[in-house]
């Protein structure tokens, strides 16, 4: 997963180097945070998975949609919240040597498969919705009122228990799993409610269309930041033109081309470059200062620049004094600063 273009593996030549910005701190703190994660999600499981046979059971009794969307949410959070428990285990895997990036993907694995799992259920609950429009259901209000309001209270509990991880991709998508499924039982509780005082059992299929509705957006943005670091692309954080620019702007660097910028993992930023140079003399400094401005001003701590002469690339081109030809990977050229 370095440059995309296909090159032959050669040994490394004299000044390539990689930039690593990670401590053993940091790494004693990465770990102790996945620990922590795993076991929030852990409580998070048991909890969901234990109330929402008990919900789903009711609905069936009490005959309200709204409280069955509710427990389709839970239902779903248990599964999601499952596959991100999975995920935090995996990923505590080190590399090796059939995995050199190791298993953090799997976060954004799991937080993809999480969002398109969302995704159908609200389609199945918007479905089902406009069903009972055409086909009303009597409705049992005191019942409804009162099991959504135990489940109010589970998802309040366990909301909290993911609220206290906004780093990590899967808590996050778990997290907005479980925020749908609060906003499911507070629409089932007012649907309760209307219908125990007021008779009109319309307002029970309409609080689940909208709970489907304010949970759309958040599940779409989801699966977009999961598909981006699926698929290798640009991080949102990084702007790939600055970036390049900046790194043509350094001193004694006359080009910058293979410049590639992407996640390995979520918040775990990974660039390489070859940067042209006109004099190999320069490198140690070119290198000290490259490393850093990506991190200061850019938030990259992991990268591998590779230096090359102006000469050389000229003589490989067949172009002797003449300035190489920018090819489809080359980085922008700099402004000057």
């Amino acid at each position: 997963m370095s440059d995309r273009k296909s090159h032959a593996i050669t040994p490394r030549p004299a000044g390539h180097h990689d930039l690593h910005g990670h401590s053993a701190h940091d790494t004693t703190r990465g770990h102790a945070r996945i620990v922590l994660n795993a076991t929030v999600l852990g409580w998070a499981v048991a909890l969901t998975v234990g109330f929402a046979a008990v919900e789903f059971a009711a609905s069936l009794l009490s005959g309200s949609m709204a409280l069955m969307a509710d427990a389709g949410h839970m239902i779903t959070d248990a599964t999601a919240l499952f596959l991100a428990l999975a995920a935090q285990i995996i990923a505590r895997r080190p590399p090796t040597e059939t995995s050199s990036y190791g298993d953090g993907r799997a976060e954004a694995l799991a937080a993809f498969v999480n969002s398109l799992a969302m995704l159908a259920m609200v389609i199945w609950i918007a479905w089902e919705a406009i069903h009972r429009f055409q086909q009303p259901h009597r409705v049992e209000g005191i019942t409804v009122m009162a099991v959504a309001a135990i489940g109010l209270l589970v998802n309040l509990v366990v909301a909290w228990l993911l609220s206290k991880d906004q780093h990590n991709l899967n808590s996050k998508a778990a997290l907005i799993h479980v925020l749908g499924d609060l906003l499911g039982s507070i629409a089932a509780i007012i649907a309760g409610a209307v219908v125990t005082f007021t008779g009109w059992t319309p307002i029970d299929p309409l609080l689940s269309l909208l709970v489907c509705v304010l949970i759309l957006k958040s599940t779409l943005s989801l699966l977009r930041s999961s598909t981006r670091i699926l698929m290798e692309h640009v991080p949102d954080s990084v702007n790939f033109k600055t970036v390049g620019a900046d790194l043509q702007a350094m001193r004694s660097v006359t080009r910058v081309h293979n410049l590639h910028i992407w996640e390995t993992m979520p918040g775990e930023i990974s660039l390489t470059a070859h940067l042209e140079v006109d004099s190999l003399a320069h490198w140690p400094e070119v290198l000290h200062a490259a490393q850093q401005m990506l991190r200061d001003r850019h938030g990259i701590d992991h990268a591998t620049l590779q230096p090359e002469l102006v000469t050389i690339r000229q003589a490989a081109d067949g172009q002797s004094g003449i300035p190489a030809p920018a090819d489809p990977q080359s980085a922008p050229p700099a402004s000057p600063q």
